[in-house]
């Protein structure tokens, strides 16, 4: 398995950091330039035209580098191993399936951006009707094929059994983590360095919960990121676009689901939780008050860099965050 997992993460990381030398190029010839919206930081105006929709980077090489490691895990496994490999393979298809499904949401979101010339692609209510579809599917696809329970396990009490709630709380729980990823991606290597840090800690408690086809996915995720942030690192020279954090989104979402921890993805993925909290603060404070904020501006990195904290320092605290959300998650397995 160490071999299947080595080889994942070398071809992940290879495939999204090569692709770049392609892709970037040919988005910029494209003209397919972000576009900064006008309300956010002044600073970020120098940004306007950076080429967007590099997420395509690390899709690409998680999804190749999926297929590679576990067609090489299923020839070097001990055949006397207690893991159904079929069911294995059923949750990475499902999985890698979700992810590309909310990456094709971000994508039309993108496009749409680029070609109005604006920051306004799909409205709120066109992007969330489509996330809970493909939410709904998910969780159906994963309930036939993918040996999916209506039970949560929880820390310290075990598997809990939330009978039909479970499917509204899990679309509600997945459509959340989606939007919060891409809401955390607003400045120079955040979101990836972030997601990336979750993905190291999901190889981890997939390898003491025996987890082979989650540790491909967690190390594919985890690789790809490394190679794209060579080039979303400040100076971005390009930016992930709704079409990546989107498919980051849907693989903290699949992550957490592969080693049927959902629960996790609220842990591991604080970060993102934080981020997306400190919106809603805001937006239901600003209305309650007439106009008063409790930030400087939100999501929160945004009142971090207005108070004068560089990108460079956003980064690194926040993923500090992210890791203890990481160890934590860790922790909780470990003691289950």
């Amino acid at each position: 398995m160490i071999i299947s997992v080595a080889a994942t993460a070398v071809v992940s990381f290879l495939l999204s950091w090569l692709i770049g030398f392609r892709l970037v190029p040919w988005l910029r010839a494209l003209k397919l330039g972000q576009v900064i919206n006008e309300i956010g930081p002044t600073w970020h105006k120098y940004k306007e035209g950076t080429p967007t929709m590099g997420g395509l980077m690390f899709i690409a090489g998680t999804l190749l580098a999926s297929a590679c490691g576990y067609l090489l895990l299923i020839n070097t496994t001990d055949t006397s191993m207690s893991v159904d490999m079929s069911i294995e393979w059923k949750r990475l298809v499902i999985n890698l399936v979700c992810c590309l499904a909310f990456a094709l949401i971000g994508f039309d979101d993108d496009y749409h951006k680029i070609m109005n010339h604006q920051n306004m692609g799909l409205t709120a209510m066109q992007k969330i009707v489509l996330q809970v579809i493909v939410s709904a599917a998910y969780l159906i696809a994963m309930h036939f094929w993918g040996s999916c329970s209506t039970t949560i396990w929880l820390p310290f009490f075990g598997d809990v059994e939330f009978g039909f709630l479970y499917y509204p709380l899990m679309v509600f729980s997945i459509v959340g983590i989606v939007n919060a990823v891409n809401l955390t991606d607003g400045v120079d290597g955040l979101a990836g360095s972030a997601t990336m840090v979750a993905a190291v800690g999901f190889m981890v408690i997939s390898s003491l919960l025996n987890n082979p086809g989650n540790l491909i996915l967690s190390a594919a995720v985890g690789a790809s990121l490394i190679g794209f942030l060579y080039w979303n690192f400040k100076p971005a020279k390009v930016f992930m676009g709704d079409t990546g954090s989107m498919f980051l989104g849907g693989a903290v979402v699949a992550m957490s689901f592969g080693c049927k921890r959902e629960f996790l993805m609220l842990v591991s993925g604080v970060l993102f939780v934080i981020e997306a909290f400190s919106d809603i603060i805001q937006v239901l404070y600003f209305k309650a008050t007439h106009g008063k904020r409790i930030f400087k501006m939100a999501p929160i990195h945004h009142h971090f860099e207005m108070c004068g904290w560089s990108e460079e320092k956003i980064v690194a605290v926040f993923s500090i965050i992210s890791l203890v959300g990481s160890l934590i998650s860790i922790y909780m397995t470990m003691i289950s």
